[in-house]
């Protein structure tokens, strides 16, 4: 296990079924778990839109979570959020505020994709063209666009220090460090977890103007980690 610190995050490369019963209760969780839908890859495309490109087929896509893994996960924040929450409805308690994104294009893909939170609310949403990907550097078959991670965190109204145990190529920790969280991330993939730090570094080295700084979040550390 590697462990890296970067500001006030910490990245954890590692399995987040190892990691997570060692980590205390944080803030929050604002995660993107595998859907079990075998979209760790990806062939190379080009249409009008511009395509996307080609990445490595690496199974980490093959199955989702389990139960147990999601009430760990549940067990350590009460404000979480889960997108890709309709592939595990059958494993999450109802709840009324769903968030939505809207892709912004009609293509043959989904034009929209559901999270699934904690929150009792009215369900959001939000439209932003998934060519946001492209504008941040994709690098990860399953990117999420850093303005939607953010405006996931807004939505929960999130502060003080935010998990992502499914870390992919790090942009929730991008967002935290643009809304002025500390984030916990954890990654089983050393290539994307090499990719998430230096998003993140790259983050702090240009920080939001209009973000005012909180104080250093609380540290979080595994049990053995000094």
């Amino acid at each position: 296990m590697r462990v890296e610190h970067i500001g006030d995050c910490t990245l954890y490369l590692g399995d987040c079924r190892d990691i997570l019963p060692t980590i205390g209760r944080v803030d929050a969780v604002v995660t993107d778990p595998p859907y079990g839908i075998g979209r760790d890859g990806k062939p190379r495309s080009s249409s009008r839109h511009g395509g996307h490109k080609g990445y490595e087929f690496r199974g980490w896509d093959d199955g989702r979570p389990s139960q147990e893994t999601f009430s760990t996960i549940l067990s350590l924040a009460s404000s979480v959020v889960i997108w890709g929450g309709n592939y595990f409805a059958d494993l999450l308690p109802a709840t009324s505020k769903w968030l939505s994104w809207d892709k912004g294009q009609r293509i043959d893909q989904a034009d929209a994709e559901l999270a699934w939170t904690s929150l009792s609310g009215a369900l959001r949403v939000i439209t932003l063209n998934r060519a946001e990907i492209n504008q941040d550097g994709a690098v990860h078959p399953t990117q999420k666009p850093v303005r939607l991670m953010e405006w996931s965190l807004a939505q929960i109204n999130a502060s003080g220090v935010v998990l992502d145990p499914f870390m992919g190529s790090g942009s929730t920790g991008v967002a935290c460090v643009r809304r002025g969280c500390g984030f916990v991330g954890i990654e089983r993939d050393a290539e994307y977890f090499d990719i998430a730090c230096e998003r993140i570094r790259k983050a702090y080295a240009q920080p939001d103007m209009f973000v005012e700084r909180p104080a250093p979040a609380k540290q979080l550390s595994m049990l053995g980690d000094e």
